[in-house]
Order: structure tokens, then C-alpha cells, then sequence
């Protein structure tokens, strides 16, 4: 490259606002998109299938007749299960059984406890009944997605998984379909955007309305995900993908450069950040840099993300790397260093965390077991990933006997009237035994 990518020193005096500006990204959304998206939710929830229909015609060239057309039978997700070559088949069984066994062990379970006065007390866990996944399609086929997405919902126990995935042109992407078949997606429907969303959210003659919606999309589709938001539940508003790396300076510089590349090349927005205390090894990874991007198929989206948010930061030690990576939260933290157990302790804030010079990034994205959809834009401060409990929910279960309610009308009584609210009180009041 013949620009530079940024370096930051924590000693320079400017270093804090140097970061916050690095670390800036505009989410606000486009005032015509909103719009436009907010006139596709309204058309499809006032005129249900028809409208679904029209602006399928319209933004995926797909002109059918009747919704019926737009629903992908089971079958067909089997028998593109069978069409795909046998190793693509088996890396996606592989991959569904590990995240399938890490999120088992996330199931929550319903408990239940007594007081003194034999009052019961305790949480009923109860699974969502229905979920839609929003599945990128065309070009940008992600099977990997259908896995992270439809495999937690339905060890929580959903017993419906909705799934749209646009086909523009009528183009199927046969991975993505069979990996809805091994993930025991109940219905497909080949429809997408925000008119998608609208169907998901709204429900139509045809489409179900759900509980959640889940799943990466463009502009459009997490624009009406925002704006669906309170109808139904949704996983995230997700931002550009980020990775940064704490290293000591003892990795190998060409597989740090690539882990940086890994996450560039998603979109020119996306995030890399190297920080180390050794500056010879920072020059050594800019140099890895410069000798592989030329090297890479999406070379030229690496090159915009590596130099317009990209940054090398140097640090005096590894616990100073800790407090720089807690204040940026990212979604993905490598900790390529001898022994990432002991830095645990001083990581708060970070989506998942990649432990040791043979973890890459990339083997979370597919294959390692957690989810990869994962918090963005510093939001790891106060989320988690997704996982079993975003398709649960938990109601409080209290159920008082007569000693009890004698006992604890007492204390309800005081606070209520204490708030001026009698009917509390007297409600109460009236199960007290004088």
C-alpha cells in the first residue's frame, strides 16, 4: 500500500480523542431509505400478500403468481442437501453438530424455591413459538448464518423456524438451503427486504407472523428490523464487522496480517486493529500487509477498510492492550499472546474471545461451536452473543399461601398506601387475617 495505515501510541498526548475518532461510525440511517422502508411496511401490513408479491416483481425480478409459488417445499431443501458436493455436506453437518452441542449447554432450565411460610417462588422458562431468520441471498450466500441462527432456536425448543431468503433472478443458493435442511428450518419463503421483514413481523395470509426475527441483512432489512422492533422481538442492530488482535509480538506476522484481512474483507466499513507493545513487530505485520493484499481476491475492499478504519496501536505492555480493548468492546478479540488464560481476568468487554496463536478468528465464524453473530459498535459493554436464551423467555411464578399473604399483605399494605395507590392496598389487605 502506498498510504498508511494508522498508528497510535498510547504516550501521544492526543492518543483518547485519536481513538474516539478512529472508532467513529455514522449508523444513522439515510432519510430516503427510512422512507422507503417505512411505505414497504405499511403496503405489506395493510395489504398482506399482495403487496409481499409486487415487491418481489419489483426488487428481485421475481414475478409469480400467487404466494404458494414463493414457499420452498421440505423437499427441496433435501434434495439440495444431496446435490451439494460431499465435502461441503459434511462440513456443514460437522459445523452444525459442534454449535449444536455448545448451545445444548446454554438451556436454561424452569426452578421453583419455598420461604418459611411455604410460599413458592422460582422462573418458568418457555421457548418462543415461532422465530423468522432473515437469510441474505443472491451473490452473498451465507449457510453459515442459517446454522448460527435456526440451531439455537431450536435447541430452546421453537417450534417453528420461519425462514426468507431472497432469490433474485430466481437464483438459489443450494448450500444455504441445505443448510436449512440440517438445521431443521420449518418453512422457507423466497423473499427478502424489508418486505420480508413486514411479513415476518405483520404476518400475512401466507406468512406467519413470529415472536423474533434473527439474521444479517443490508441497509433495508435492518432499517425495518429497527423499525418493527417492539412488535416483535430482534437479535441486534448489527454494525461493520471488527477484529482486533492483542499480540506480544511472537506470532508468526503473516497470520496476524491475514486475521486482520479476515474481517477487512467483509466491507470497506469493517474494523481491524493490531495492538502490541513491540513496535518492530508492528512494522513487521504493516509489511506482511503490503506483501499479501496483493495477493487477495477482495484486495481492493481490504485496502479501503486496512486504511480508512484500520489502525496498528502500540502499548507498553499487555495489560495496558487489555484497558485499550475494554474501551473499544470489540465483536471479535484474538489473543495471540503465550498465555491468554492469564489475560482473561483483565478482558471485560468483548463479543468472543479468541484464546492462543492457533485460534483464528475465522474458525468462530464457521465451525468452532459459539455463535458468530456477536455484538458491533462497542455494544459488547452490554451484550452477549446470540445463543439459546434470545429464543427463550422467563416468567416469574409466585404463589402465596394464607400465612403469607397475611404476612407479606402487611408490608404490601404499607408500601402501597405509601404511594397513594389503595386499591393495592386494600387487595392486599383483604387476604390479611385481623
Amino acid at each position: 500500500m502506498t498510504d498508511r495505515i494508522t498508528r497510535l501510541n498510547t504516550t501521544q498526548s492526543d492518543f483518547d480523542s485519536a481513538l474516539a475518532q478512529l472508532l467513529a461510525w455514522d449508523d444513522s440511517v439515510d432519510h430516503q431509505v427510512n422512507e422507503s422502508v417505512r411505505h414497504i411496511l405499511h403496503e405489506v401490513k395493510t395489504r398482506g400478500d399482495a403487496a409481499v408479491l409486487e415487491f418481489t416483481a419489483k426488487f428481485d425480478r421475481l414475478d409469480v403468481g400467487s404466494m404458494a409459488e414463493l414457499e420452498m417445499d421440505k423437499s427441496r431443501l433435501q434434495a439440495a442437501l444431496d446435490r451439494i458436493p460431499q465435502d461441503q455436506r459434511e462440513g456443514l453437518e460437522k459445523a452444525a453438530e459442534r454449535i449444536r452441542d455448545y448451545h445444548e449447554r446454554q438451556n436454561q432450565q424452569s426452578w421453583q424455591y419455598q420461604d418459611e411460610d411455604g410460599t413458592v417462588l422460582g422462573q418458568k422458562v418457555t421457548p418462543l413459538d415461532r422465530a423468522g431468520l432473515y437469510v441474505p441471498g443472491g451473490k452473498a450466500a451465507y449457510p453459515s448464518s442459517v446454522l448460527m441462527n435456526a440451531i439455537p432456536a431450536k435447541v430452546a425448543g421453537v417450534s417453528e423456524v420461519i425462514m426468507v431468503v431472497p432469490t433474485p433472478d430466481g437464483v438459489v443458493n443450494d448450500m444455504v438451503l441445505a443448510a436449512a435442511a440440517i438445521a431443521g428450518v420449518d418453512r422457507v419463503f423466497t423473499i427478502g427486504g424489508a418486505q420480508a421483514v413486514a411479513a415476518l413481523a405483520y404476518g400475512t395470509d401466507t406468512v406467519p407472523s413470529v415472536d423474533k426475527i434473527v439474521g444479517p441483512g443490508n441497509i433495508f432489512v435492518a432499517t425495518a428490523k429497527r423499525e418493527v422492533f417492539g412488535v416483535v422481538g430482534i437479535d441486534m442492530i448489527a454494525g461493520p464487522s471488527e477484529i482486533l488482535v492483542i499480540c506480544d509480538g511472537k506470532t508468526d506476522p503473516d497470520w496476524i496480517a491475514m486475521d486482520l484481512f479476515s474481517q477487512a474483507e467483509h466491507d470497506e466499513q469493517a474494523q481491524s486493529i493490531l495492538v502490541s507493545p513491540d513496535a518492530d513487530f508492528l512494522d513487521a505485520v504493516e509489511a506482511s500487509i503490503n506483501k499479501l493484499l496483493p495477493t487477495m481476491e477482495r484486495e481492493e475492499i481490504i485496502r479501503t477498510s486496512m486504511l480508512g478504519r484500520g489502525a496498528l496501536i502500540q502499548v507498553a505492555d499487555l495489560k495496558e492492550a487489555a484497558e485499550v480493548s475494554n474501551r473499544i468492546a470489540p465483536e471479535h478479540l484474538e489473543l495471540s499472546v503465550e498465555d491468554p488464560q492469564a489475560m482473561l481476568n483483565d478482558i471485560r468487554h468483548a463479543g468472543a474471545i479468541f484464546m492462543g496463536r492457533h485460534t483464528a478468528e475465522a474458525l468462530g465464524d464457521y465451525c468452532a461451536g459459539p455463535n458468530h453473530v456477536l455484538p458491533t459498535s462497542g455494544t459488547a459493554r452490554f451484550s452477549s452473543p446470540l445463543g439459546v436464551y434470545d429464543f427463550q423467555k422467563r416468567s416469574s411464578l409466585i404463589g402465596f399461601t394464607a400465612q403469607g399473604a397475611d404476612r407479606m399483605g402487611r408490608v404490601a399494605s404499607v408500601l402501597a398506601r405509601g404511594e397513594g395507590l389503595t386499591a393495592h392496598a386494600r387487595s392486599a389487605e383483604y387476604r390479611i387475617n385481623e
